[in-house]
């Protein structure tokens, strides 16, 4: 076939939601996410205190206890941003949510802060992960193993149309 009539296929990339660095998801301790039982995706080792929208798209959900939201692209692929492990069990405590669910956000809006002190007093793990619970149809390339990443800058997974 010549090339002329092949369709481009498009790339769209995430970026790190945080400051950090990043870790493989098979080593993170929490079975759900390392097994990949919810989706593919990377995890963070993070400084600060602000986790920010990896990428334009809707919120589509904050959980009630502020530890994890969801977010929905316009192409449908669909990523779930999960702060810390065990975090559920906080009840909300020490997160403050800066978005609403149901809004539109561009890569880089502040979603959730965190007091990194009420979380260090209650020896939790911060690690954090980011699945992609539906590709709908894309591929993903892990771009960003093992590094340094600066928040809504380094691309940490790219999506590519099959």
């Amino acid at each position: 076939m010549l090339s002329i009539f092949k369709k481009k296929q498009e790339t769209l990339s995430l970026l790190a939601p945080v400051t950090g660095v990043t870790i493989d998801l098979e080593h993170i301790t929490d079975p759900v996410f390392s097994s990949k039982v919810m989706g593919d995706g990377i995890a963070f080792s993070f400084d600060g205190d602000t986790v920010c929208a990896p990428c334009d798209g809707k919120i589509t959900m904050i959980a009630e206890t502020a530890h994890a939201f969801g977010m929905e692209l316009d192409n449908g692929i669909e990523i779930l941003i999960h702060i810390g492990l065990d975090t559920v069990n906080l009840n909300g405590q020490g997160f403050e949510v800066l978005a609403a669910s149901g809004k539109k956000v561009k890569s880089g809006t502040p979603i959730i802060r965190i007091d990194r002190a009420y979380m260090a007093s209650h020896g939790i793990d911060l690690t954090t992960p980011m699945v992609v619970t539906e590709p709908n149809g894309h591929a993903l390339q892990i771009t960003a193993e093992h590094q340094s990443v600066i928040a809504a800058q380094t691309p940490v997974i790219d999506f590519i149309e099959c």
